[in-house]
């Protein structure tokens, strides 16, 4: 008996894993990675990142500027300031570990110049795109970047006062502008902000290049509401999958739970699998 149940416990657990994978590789077929946001292990160096991010099953990494490396490059950071060994090593170690690093972000300046290395960085990584929050008067800069890297730029928001919190204020600088621009919303940042995540999914249809996704929790007695176990939380985090759906859209769904930083692997891990439940049913 004893045997018996351990045989079907096996059996079990195999179909399981054999539906996530499935449900995943439908999901990318129909042009959705999923990918991990380092800032989700900021308290690791990039070198732990990549293993966590590894252990997940993820495939790709969208690094926040300013993650220190780790390793045998110690306190050195992510970002342009690395020369080009560190570029080329940093690369390969993802590669190693079957992770591709598609974009890096939230990145923020006030001065062009800086701007010119980001994208020669970003392009010298192989990256795809750019998650940043120009200043509004950098947009003609940017635009003319973009093409000359042939970079895409996926605009986050902040909640308020930053300065493209809602859709609405994204679209009134892009529209009319290449189609390289487009918005990395952070959904858990609009709810916060009082917005309905799935109408500004709506509101940006054509425009979304990557997400920063999350289901968060009501507000507790302080006001805040936590990164939570998506399906747990009040983001209605199918309704938003059937929204990207509906659009079409084809891009890197980046996982960024703010939450339990010292041990979330376990939560990501449920993040992932009701990720891929949703996902088998909707395609």
């Amino acid at each position: 008996m004893k045997y018996r149940f351990i045989y079907s416990a096996v059996i079990a657990l195999s179909v399981l894993s054999c539906f996530q994978l499935q449900a995943q590789s439908k999901a990318e077929k129909n042009g959705w990675r999923l990918g991990m946001q380092s800032y989700t292990f900021h308290k690791f160096p990039l070198t732990e990142a990549l293993d966590k991010t590894q252990e997940l099953g993820i495939k790709y990494i969208e690094v926040y500027p300013g993650h220190r490396l780790g390793g045998k490059w110690g306190d050195r950071v992510f970002g342009y300031t690395m020369d080009g060994q560190t570029r080329k090593e940093i690369r390969e170690l993802a590669k190693s570990k079957g992770i591709t690093i598609v974009g890096s972000g939230v990145f923020g300046t006030d001065n062009p110049d800086e701007w010119e290395k980001m994208f020669a960085f970003a392009k010298d990584m192989g990256m795809e795109f750019i998650t940043c929050e120009p200043a509004v008067k950098d947009w003609d800069l940017i635009e003319r970047l973009a093409k000359k890297y042939s970079m895409k730029i996926s605009v986050h928001n902040h909640p308020q006062p930053s300065t493209y919190w809602k859709p609405e204020l994204l679209l009134n600088e892009i529209s009319g502008r290449s189609s390289l621009l487009g918005a990395c919303p952070d959904v858990g940042h609009w709810n916060r902000g009082g917005l309905n995540a799935t109408d500004c999914l709506k509101e940006l249809e054509g425009r979304i290049v990557s997400l920063h996704f999350k289901d968060i929790a009501a507000k507790d007695s302080d006001g805040n509401q936590d990164d939570v176990v998506w399906g747990q939380g009040i983001l209605h985090v199918t309704e938003m999958l059937e929204e990207l759906k509906r659009q079409k859209f084809k891009g890197v769904i980046s996982i960024e739970y703010e939450n339990n930083w010292d041990n979330s692997v376990p939560d990501i891990k449920k993040c992932i699998q009701y990720y891929n439940e949703v996902t088998g049913k909707i395609f």
